[in-house]
């Protein structure tokens, strides 16, 4: 006779999640997010993914210095249960700093993500989440195709307008004339 086991699994809260840090549960050198309540974990970053994040780092500093900060593969909370690690944020400046509060949805212009390994990922289980979370523009950079899917006005668990960019420039919706070629991300 077959036993049925359940399988419901503990879901945590990013309360839960942080204290499984800090009492080393998690370590600082694990490479993983929480997703929904469950922890994730993220695969290491290639070569391309690394050049593409690096050079994205080097286009939108300088470009946004003084206006927004960008925050490289660091957590933004999204919901009680969800601390992804985006690749790249682009973060409103708040009166409150953010070593006294951890920035949230609220304070994302724009989330970067750049696939390697993880595109399918990024466009399905990341994209919904964002999009539910309110992130007004979410740009999903393809390493292998050498091109960036632009997400901009959330609604649900997607965005309405998608643009699938090849060749040409981009620009920041929030920021329009913060602008770089497409070529410059993968140089």
């Amino acid at each position: 006779m077959a036993v049925e086991v359940d399988r419901a699994r503990r879901l945590f809260t990013v309360e839960e999640y942080h204290r499984m840090a800090e009492v080393g549960i998690l370590k600082p050198t694990d490479r993983v997010e929480l997703i929904r309540g469950e922890v994730v974990h993220m695969s290491p970053p290639g070569r391309r993914h690394i050049a593409f994040v690096d050079n994205l780092t080097q286009l939108l500093v300088p470009r946004l210095a003084g206006r927004a900060i960008v925050s490289v593969q660091n957590p933004v909370i999204m919901a009680r249960d969800s601390e992804p690690q985006p690749d790249l944020s682009v973060l409103r400046r708040r009166p409150t700093p953010y070593k006294e509060a951890q920035a949230t949805s609220a304070d994302v212009v724009l989330l970067i993500e750049v696939a390697e390994t993880s595109l399918r990922y990024d466009r399905t289980a990341k994209l919904a989440l964002y999009a539910e979370a309110g992130v007004p523009e979410y740009w999903v950079v393809d390493c292998s195709g050498e091109t960036v899917e632009v997400h901009r006005t959330p609604a649900g668990s997607g965005y309405r307008e998608v643009v699938l960019v090849r060749t040409g420039t981009l620009a920041l919706q929030v920021y329009p004339d913060v602008t770089f070629a497409l070529s410059e991300i993968f140089a």
